[in-house]
């Protein structure tokens, strides 16, 4: 089944409730008026227990998408501009003496939350960059020794402009390796940007997004999902797909074990939406640019070309085969 339909097939589906995704979905599409397409990869995202990299020009609803899902979900939110100012202590946490006790107590960052919205994430210094890298990789953080776990479920939302990089700071390898998805969400559509344009001008701020599921109920989901079947063919297959990469004359850097896990962990979670309960080689089709495309290093050669990682893996798609 294509991301992209409008319903999603629940014949034969796994055993949870499937009312709550698809409450979900109708949620965010109510408050975002672009692609449907973009909502079901931000929800895939979610399912998969991953975290999502936004990267548009400004207006075309990043933010709003962000804001949209997580106001859905009845867990904790945070928005950070992330400024040059911007320290890893704003993020992670501080230890402050108290004179009364005479002891250093933890003082909680930003990430102490569900959901963390980091608007431009590139205007951000390196340093501060590197200490999203434990939290989104374990899911906690490291102050002065001491381990503290973030709560879950636990998802980073980030947000980035391609157009203006005067004063910005390209994400390294290892960062971008750690976002599930890379989406970029386009112009809407005439009837929907219609939509935008009458509801933005008629009220003074956004309307408040009702929560339609419990962080409760998304923890089950994963757990769910982590049970769907990943045959023995559809894990060759991804790993043809891993090492087409890395032997592409036209790729200085081709995908990692941890690109070959994203994918399939969300080929299981679009196997859910699709209503089944085993993953199919088509699944990892559809996911297998937003999932790798930014985990991928062009040559001088291809990129003068014109060649985009997009490109090569729709390629792939075609030259590696199935079985």
């Amino acid at each position: 089944m294509a991301i992209n339909e409008e319903q999603q097939n629940t014949n034969n589906a796994p055993s949870h409730d499937y009312t709550v995704v698809n409450s979900i979905i109708e949620n965010v599409c109510l408050h975002y008026s672009g692609g449907r397409r973009s909502v079901l990869l931000t929800i895939t995202a979610l399912l998969a227990g991953g975290h999502l990299l936004l990267e548009d020009v400004p207006g075309v609803g990043k933010t709003t998408l962000a804001k949209a899902l997580t106001g859905s979900i009845n867990g904790t939110f945070k928005r950070v501009s992330l400024t040059p100012d911007v320290l890893p202590s704003d993020l992670t946490g501080f230890s402050v003496y108290n004179r009364k006790t005479e002891s250093f107590e933890f003082k909680k960052g930003a990430l102490d939350c569900n959901f963390l919205l980091a608007d431009e994430i590139n205007r951000t210094s390196p340093k501060t960059q590197s200490s999203l890298l434990e939290a989104m990789q374990e899911e906690k953080v490291s102050v002065d020794g001491v381990t503290y776990e973030l709560p879950q479920p636990f998802m980073v939302i980030a947000t980035q402009n391609p157009v203006e990089l005067a004063g910005t700071y390209p994400l390294p390898e290892a960062q971008l390796d750690r976002f599930l998805m890379k989406l970029s969400l386009g112009y809407p559509d005439a009837e929907g940007e219609k939509h935008v344009i009458s509801a933005g001008s008629a009220v003074r701020r956004d309307p408040e997004v009702k929560a339609v599921a419990t962080c409760a109920d998304i923890i089950r989901l994963q757990d769910e999902i982590n049970s769907i079947y990943l045959s023995d063919n559809v894990t060759e297959y991804i790993l043809r797909l891993l090492n087409a990469t890395r032997n592409s004359r036209d790729l200085t850097l081709g995908l990692s074990p941890r690109a070959g896990i994203s994918l399939a962990k969300t080929g299981k979670a679009l196997a859910f939406l699709s209503g089944r309960n085993y993953v199919l080689p088509d699944d990892i089709k559809q996911i297998l640019v937003p999932v790798c495309a930014h985990r991928l290093m062009l040559t001088r050669d291809a990129k003068a070309s014109g060649i985009t990682a997009a490109d090569i893996l729709n390629g792939l798609k075609k030259t590696v085969p199935v079985e």
